[in-house]
């Protein structure tokens, strides 16, 4: 829901504005620009709408072949010259296939370049996966040099160029083919509650995968998950012919969760072990919930030493206050020592694993909020200390990598201004910071892997998509790439930014406006507040237009204003700011889009008597809680996938943010809406995909039970076979119901 799983986004506020240069709130769309003729569409400003891809900034692709930048097109790949942006051809599909073809048997073939990557190594291989099967191939001698051996019915996890070994699921147990195509079995009783090599603790604490080679791919560590104790919740199938029983396993907060061990595969010696990771009398007991099941820590954020004899991990305690970085004996499996422990009285949350220095394999870095913000800090094995890198009330957002001629980390971070994103390089001796890039807008680089050089792709309000090269020593960017503004013609309403105080009157929170096209400031317009609240995810920051949504700019065509605010437990703002929620979600949230609400009454185009919210996921909680906690403020709500009690939600997320049922009731029942259904005034539209696996449709159905019971009358609709989120051509339909919606209970004409 929440992470980048899950939730969607945030709202409201009210106070001054910051004293910055006009520039920095306003985009070019409010300075008056002629009014157009062409009217968007839905198929044109929704990721699932039939025009959408002509309608969104182009780009170009680029990347790096060690210190080499390369561009890539459907059918070429071009060498590029960082100092002059000059192009020559280097590979195209037709020359890669000639090669494949040359080697005698089937092995596919590639239909465009994306799928041709350059290891580091050797400047004259590429590697390319065919669709079949990764394969090395020579292009200066036109030879294939090496082909990956093909596995029936099985489902490659994760190949390694070191090692040209490949870590594979067949069967649900866990498989190695190494690059004689020699196949070795790791698991066998793998199965839908013992889970092999995948994700685990369910994507939380930085984790997207379940398989971690070392740096020479002689060993292999992975996940093992026991899922026996984990309830199962019943979704259904409805296209068999008969309904089908397709059960989830899902760990709600308080209830039984999984086992984790970490296993090491070395390909040397064919043998598995085990990591001597803690057990669950090193774990506490929650109150009032029995013996909780086998090892309930959390393990993640998987590393390796450079010399690939150890492994590390941060490892937390099932109430995720005790965070500890250990290191293990990768051919042992024995633990060798505790280099770092955090704690706190509401969470820690890692997020990211060491990354070691290039040139010292003594060092490593790590990141920490330990002093209130996500920052640096720089640790020395053989002295068994660390020290603090950068520091500030900003957030390193990134380590892109290290310039190693200038022993410097390329991170990003909002250094600037919260709703920013640049680069810096960092001294490691000093700390000195060096901004890389032009200091505004929202970038996201690419390192050369000499770190000399960053390629950089980046937008600004008033700037749809722009990419460059620079070097990673001072701001000398040289522009490759200038999007045009592929809404040029039609009519676009006015972009602004601000902050107004929190609830707390002390905290600036950042607002996004939307104005409707033809905006008269004499006339009081329909206003609808799109939120989310929850942590790991904003909506207001420094990209085009203020990184407003397509649908926005549709209902401000249709005489809506829109109001998007980043309230108080929202990311890149800090510790305490994000921490402000702890055990009462959605209190904090709502008393700070309630100054929104303030504000927005505060302006005489806003018709008071007509404000609408709406929002997805955690922003369904946050609309719902809304409507039902200031019922006369709001008059329609639109909440999909709502978080409806938090105690239906999943042990990781929900256990961090709430603790558990048993050690918080109270902030359960505050929180829950359950006990809210009967103070619904408004007309309020519930939507959930029918086969939701991350706000199962338990919370929906409970509140519709719930308000059957009292008498208040929600309208609900479903999307069968759908998930947490409406894919592809669905989610245009969605929005034209969320649009209609709207249109039927708050829209009308605009009062004079």
């Amino acid at each position: 829901m929440m992470k980048t799983k899950r939730f969607m986004l945030a709202l409201l506020l009210a106070s001054s504005v910051y004293a910055i240069p006009f520039s920095a709130f306003h985009s070019p769309s409010s300075l008056g620009i002629m009014a157009q003729n062409k009217q968007f569409t839905l198929e044109d400003l929704n990721f699932g709408g039939n025009n959408y891809r002509n309608m969104i900034p182009s780009s170009k692709y680029y990347t790096w072949w060690g210190d080499q930048l390369v561009r890539y097109d459907v059918e070429e790949c071009f060498l590029v010259d960082k100092n002059k942006g000059t192009e020559s051809v280097l590979l195209d599909t037709a020359m890669v296939n000639d090669i494949i073809r040359s080697y005698g048997q089937d092995i596919g073939q590639v239909r465009h370049m994306y799928n041709v990557t350059f290891p580091e190594a050797k400047k004259t291989l590429a590697q390319v996966n065919t669709g079949r099967r990764n394969v090395l191939l020579d292009w200066k001698t036109k030879q294939v040099v090496w082909v990956e051996k093909q596995v029936q019915g099985a489902r490659v996890l994760d190949f390694c160029q070191a090692s040209k070994a490949s870590a594979l699921l067949k069967g649900n147990n866990l498989y190695v083919v190494d690059a004689q195509g020699d196949e070795r079995q790791l698991s066998t009783d793998g199965s839908r509650d013992i889970v092999y090599g995948q994700s685990v603790h369910r994507n939380e604490f930085g984790i997207d995968g379940g398989t971690f080679w070392s740096p020479d791919g002689q060993r292999l560590a992975f996940y093992r998950m026991d899922q026996t104790k984990v309830s199962d919740y019943p979704q259904v199938d409805i296209e068999a012919r008969s309904a089908a029983y397709q059960p989830d396993k899902y760990p709600m907060a308080g209830e039984q969760s999984h086992d984790v061990t970490v296993g090491i595969y070395d390909l040397q010696t064919g043998k598995t072990i085990y990591l001597q990771t803690p057990k669950s009398n090193d774990t506490q007991r929650l109150p009032e919930s029995g013996e909780m099941d086998g090892k309930a820590v959390y393990f993640t954020n998987v590393a390796w030493a450079p010399d690939g004899k150890t492994v590390y991990m941060f490892e937390l305690n099932r109430d995720q206050n005790d965070c500890r970085l250990v290191a293990y004996d990768a051919s042992t499996g024995v633990r060798l020592r505790e280099l770092y422990r955090e704690t706190s009285d509401k969470y820690v949350e890692p997020q990211h694993p060491i990354t070691f220095l290039p040139w010292d394999a003594t060092k490593f870095l790590f990141q920490s909020q330990r002093d209130g913000f996500n920052h640096l800090y720089l640790f020395d094995l053989n002295k068994g200390e660390y020290k603090q890198l950068t520091k500030g009330q900003w957030v390193v957002m990134d380590l892109v990598g290290f310039n190693e001629k200038t022993r410097s980390a390329i991170i990003v971070a909002n250094q600037l201004s919260p709703i920013q994103r640049n680069t810096f390089a960092v001294n490691l001796k000093t700390a000195a910071l060096t901004l890389l890039d032009n200091g505004r807008g929202y970038h996201s680089p690419q390192l050369s892997a000499d770190g000399q050089w960053i390629v950089d792709s980046w937008s600004e309000p008033d700037v749809p998509r722009k990419i460059g090269v620079s070097p990673t020593t001072k701001q000398a960017t040289k522009t490759l790439f200038t999007a045009e503004n592929p809404w040029e013609g039609y009519e676009v309403p006015e972009y602004l930014c601000g902050t107004i105080k929190a609830a707390d009157g002390v905290t600036d929170l950042y607002y996004r406006m939307v104005k409707p096209t033809h905006f008269d400031p004499n006339k009081r317009y329909p206003t609808i507040i799109y939120v989310y609240g929850g942590p790991h995810a904003h909506n207001v920051d420094a990209r085009w237009n203020y990184c407003s949504r397509g649908w926005e700019t549709y209902m401000a065509q249709k005489g809506y204003l829109l109001f998007i605010l980043d309230n108080r437990g929202s990311e890149n703002r800090g510790r305490d700011f994000e921490q402000a929620t702890f055990r009462r979600l959605g209190q904090v949230e709502m008393q700070d889009q309630m100054q929104g609400v303030a504000f927005l009454k505060s302006l005489p185009y806003v018709d008071q008597d007509r404000i609408g919210v709406h929002g997805w996921s955690f922003g369904g909680f946050m609309t719902v809680s809304l409507m039902t906690n200031y019922p006369d403020v709001f008059k329609v709500g639109v909440a999909g996938g709502p978080v409806i009690d938090w105690k239906w939600y999943e042990v990781m997320y929900g256990e961090r943010y709430m603790d558990t049922p048993q050690q918080n009731p109270e902030g359960y029942k505050q929180t829950s809406l359950i006990g809210k259904a009967k103070d619904l005034k408004g007309k309020l539209q519930i939507i959930s995909g029918y086969n939701d696996n991350t706000v199962v449709p338990q919370h929906c159905l409970s509140f519709l039970y719930q308000c059957n019971i009292d008498g208040t009358q929600p309208d609900f609709y479903v999307y069968p076979g759908e998930g947490h989120n409406m894919m592809g051509h669905q989610s245009t339909h969605l929005h034209e119901r969320i649009s209609q919606y709207f249109d039927d209970y708050l829209g009308g004409k605009v009062i004079k």
